[in-house]
């Protein structure tokens, strides 16, 4: 397994991309925790944290596949280098003023959240083009997967020892600064620079206009509700358990879950097509959530936590190529982008919903919102079937499908994607 990964990141440029990417968006997956931790020490309410961290989310979600679409048509140094400046600024302006004026600090978690670069979906555009083989993009979009949970792992403990180190405030730039550092490091690369997208069609719905776009992302808003869920049913499990650590406990067992899942699903080449692939994996994951509920004695529960998060790196590897396959040409950076973003807004949904659902039904009713979301997920995928079809149908003498960007053969490895 470690020779296979040690193999594709031996490739030219894969591991800077890798590692620089994973730096660049270290700022988005430590913002709710710096954000609040900044505003406590300042003095405020954890209502204006929760407010600002709010605003920040949303428009990151809004800013998200509109910078795609923009990378699409620009390259990726025109806009993913300003944008994380502009992003990091964002942060610097709430760092100086502080809470003394309040809509400027709202002003700022727009310009913060608005201009999170699009560093995600940047990474899985250039994949085809670095590592030329299918068999490694594939392995890469598992790895990549495995390396997001590890970033959501770390990241905080990075920002607990900034604050511990220098302050709340401090710990706000550094991080910031660091992202912009790792973004730099991406942009300047000479895949990022020679990248090109294929040639776009002028749509207004851009990559919205693939009906099996669609699909995913529906399917994925209940894959992300499901996390948003289980993460707030945790602190809750932990609460009834007279424990706090009990709800890293849980959280942590769902993160290393995912971590051997996407490595073991990442070493080899699976057969058959990537839909019907996919629309297992999500069974699998459903089917996962669902004895959550149980909510049984801690290491029962743990172990459980682990099974759960087992199946999710590989999900979502096999979502990215199954995006890749259905995205209109010219639009795979806001394709990405769009199935990231909505992955989110369905676990700030999932945060939001299992509350009142948990202090009316303790953790229990909190997990089963869990297992729903990934029902739903599954139910989706099933229900939409001849919408998420292979995108490559052809007859002889019949011109390619539009998603068939290079009229290869095997369709899902685009080589017009390349520098």
């Amino acid at each position: 397994m470690a020779a296979g990964y040690a193999e594709l990141l031996r490739t030219r440029h894969a591991a800077r991309l890798l590692v620089g990417t994973l730096v660049g968006r270290l700022p988005n997956a430590t913002a709710a925790l710096a954000v609040v931790l900044f505003v406590r020490a300042e003095g405020g309410s954890y209502a204006l944290a929760g407010a600002l961290s709010a605003v920040y989310g949303v428009f990151t979600a809004v800013g998200q596949p509109l910078l795609g679409r923009a990378v699409d048509v620009y390259g990726q140094p025109r806009v993913m280098l300003p944008a994380s400046v502009l992003s990091g600024l964002g942060m610097a302006l709430l760092a100086v003023v502080g809470l003394d004026v309040p809509w400027l600090a709202y002003v700022a978690m727009v310009i913060a959240g608005f201009f999170t670069p699009p560093l995600e979906g940047g990474l899985r555009a250039l994949w085809p083009g670095v590592l030329k083989r299918e068999d490694r993009v594939h392995a890469a979009y598992a790895l990549d997967a495995v390396a997001q949970e590890v970033m959501f792992a770390v990241g905080p403990l990075l920002v607990t020892l900034s604050v511990a180190a220098w302050s709340e405030r401090v710990a706000l730039l550094v991080i910031n600064l660091v992202g912009v550092l790792g973004a730099l490091s991406v942009v300047v690369s000479k895949p990022s620079r020679q990248w090109r997208s294929g040639p776009r069609e002028a749509h207004w719905l851009g990559a919205l206009r693939s009906s099996g776009m669609l699909v995913l992302i529906g399917a994925f808003f209940f894959v992300g509700l499901a996390l948003g869920s289980i993460a707030v049913a945790a602190v809750a499990y932990a609460d009834e358990h007279g424990d706090a650590m009990v709800s890293s406990y849980l959280l942590s067992a769902l993160g290393a879950g995912a971590l051997v899942g996407g490595l073991v699903y990442g070493v080899r080449e699976w057969p058959g097509r990537p839909e019907n692939r996919l629309r297992l994996l999500v069974s699998l994951l459903a089917l996962g959530y669902l004895p959550l509920m149980l909510a049984p004695g801690v290491v029962a529960m743990t172990a459980l936590a682990g099974l759960s998060g087992v199946f999710l790196a590989p999900a979502l590897a096999c979502a990215f190529v199954v995006v890749d396959r259905h995205a209109p040409k010219g639009t795979v950076t806001e394709a990405f982008s769009w199935l990231v973003t909505t992955f989110g807004v369905g676990a700030a949904v999932g945060q939001s919903v299992v509350g009142p659902v948990v202090e009316g039904g303790g953790s229990p009713a909190g997990f089963a919102v869990a297992g729903a979301g990934g029902v739903a997920a599954l139910l989706v995928l099933l229900s939409t079937k001849r919408f998420l079809g292979d995108p490559v149908r052809r007859t002889e003498g019949a011109r390619p499908a539009e998603n068939d960007r290079n009229g290869a053969v095997e369709p899902g490895f685009r080589a017009g994607h390349q520098a």
